[in-house]
């Protein structure tokens, strides 16, 4: 386990979680335009969680990931343009075109998938935890849901496969407090997330999930207990979207006082400044920073604006796998 090193993954992640809250806020313009096909969920708000897991894994790790999963690939290391393409539905994504925001897939980094079924990413990580036991890979799997995904009868089937088998693999809940407009506290008697982990002998914690440090910590540790053979983790992070659930979200079921609480404990802010106060920031390498990514951001939107659309003959291509190594 690698201790959390703020010039090493404090600068690194900062970097990351910029770069994903200048991707994502463009989510919403670009369905306004009709650039997207569907929906579309932007994470801004959540970028610690997916950036403080993704500093804790290695090469050969995987994700599966949700509707809410742009931010969870690109810290992943998914390409902002291609990614940016794929949203748009353009040829030179990643599945070139035919994923969309909700089924985008990286085979290469690892990335099982954006999902639309809610829960869903769940059985594929700890499939992908087994696979790599069996096949005697030093890999760690990682399923990324929410607190609506909790209540899936899923997660109790893999917690307790996992826990008997003693799979390689992170359950990383990501409570943004509401299931598309129901608010958390309706959805459960047991606002503790982390006892449906502990009820099936599965290592499980809660940890703010708008603290990079503290999600790479406990995801470090975790990923260690994994590698080691230790088992399965549940970690549930506490998280807010400052968006609404996707593009056009009235969002008449919260309060702008209440969006703002959260608000006031943004992420990315908190790391500014705990970064500059250890010395390893300036504010002009913070203000250097935010250009960069900002033009990354921009030529990635371009890049991906003026991608072709597929060809239809594309459309039965890429369904399945014809070979196996």
């Amino acid at each position: 386990m690698s201790a959390y090193d703020a010039k090493k993954h404090g600068i690194a992640g900062l970097r990351q979680m910029a770069m994903i809250r200048e991707f994502e806020r463009r989510m919403p313009l670009l369905a306004e335009e009709k650039l997207i096909r569907g929906s579309t969920h932007p994470s801004v708000g959540m970028e610690a969680v997916a950036v403080g897991v993704s500093l804790a894994l290695g090469t050969g790790d995987t994700i599966a990931s949700n509707h809410r999963g742009h931010g969870h690939c690109l810290a992943r290391g998914s390409d902002p343009a291609r990614t940016m393409a794929e949203i748009l539905g353009r040829s030179d994504g990643y599945c070139h075109g035919k994923g969309g925001s909700m089924h985008l897939a990286v085979k290469e980094l690892g990335i099982l998938g954006t999902n639309a079924i809610v829960g869903a990413g769940i059985g594929l990580a700890t499939g992908a935890a087994l696979a790599a036991t069996m096949q005697g890979r030093d890999s760690v799997a990682v399923s990324y849901f929410g607190d609506g995904a909790s209540n899936q009868g899923v997660l109790a089937e893999a917690l307790n496969l996992a826990a008997i088998w003693s799979l390689p693999v992170l359950f990383i809940c990501e409570n943004n407090h509401y299931a598309m407009s129901d608010s958390f506290e309706q959805m459960v008697a047991q606002p503790d997330l982390s006892q449906r982990g502990t009820a099936y002998g599965v290592k499980s914690v809660n940890v703010d999930g708008m603290n990079l440090p503290k999600v790479y910590e406990v995801a470090a540790e975790a990923v260690a207990r994994a590698r080691g053979g230790a088992g399965p983790t549940l970690i549930v992070a506490d998280t807010y979207r400052y968006l609404g659930h996707m593009a056009g979200d009235t969002e008449i079921y919260r309060s702008v006082e209440e969006v703002q609480r959260w608000r006031d404990r943004d992420p990315i802010a908190a790391l500014v400044a705990e970064l500059t106060e250890a010395g390893v920031l300036s504010e002009t390498q913070w203000s250097e920073m935010q250009t960069e990514v900002a033009d990354e951001v921009e030529a990635a939107e371009q890049f991906a604006r003026n991608s072709p659309f597929p060809d239809s003959a594309w459309a039965t291509t890429d369904v399945y796998e014809e070979t196996r190594s």
